[in-house]
């Protein structure tokens, strides 16, 4: 049973940083992509920035230069680190998973787990 469960959002001003983490369990694949992935009230959800199992590393145009996503191998957890945030950033980030060939194009419907959410909100 796959389970990623997300922490580290909250409430930031403009220009502040944020740093979320995704916990994952049960993920026994050795190929795959991990991605996280935003979406804001009535907008579609949009993949923010994906890593594969070979540390392949894909952002949407929107955050390179100030988001960076990595991993911990050892303790099987995913992060993203926010920077210089924008209010246009705030929106529920999710985690997810997917062992889909073309899954660094970040496309939602690729990916097969997510995570519940936790909410940036930046002012």
């Amino acid at each position: 049973h796959v389970q990623l469960v997300e922490s580290g959002g909250g409430s930031v001003q403009a220009g502040g940083s944020l740093r979320l983490s995704c916990a994952a369990s049960g993920w026994t694949y050795v190929r795959y992509c991990m991605g996280w992935f935003r979406q804001a009230p009535e907008k579609e959800r949009e993949g923010v920035a994906a890593i594969d199992s070979g540390g392949r590393i894909t952002y949407t145009d929107a955050v390179k230069g100030r988001f960076t996503v990595s991993k911990d191998n050892a303790k099987n957890t995913l992060y993203l680190q926010m920077n210089s945030l924008k209010p246009e950033d705030s929106a529920m980030y999710y985690c997810a998973t997917s062992l889909h060939w073309n899954c660094m194009a970040r496309m939602p419907t690729t990916y097969n787990y997510w995570g519940q959410g936790t909410q940036v909100t930046v002012s």
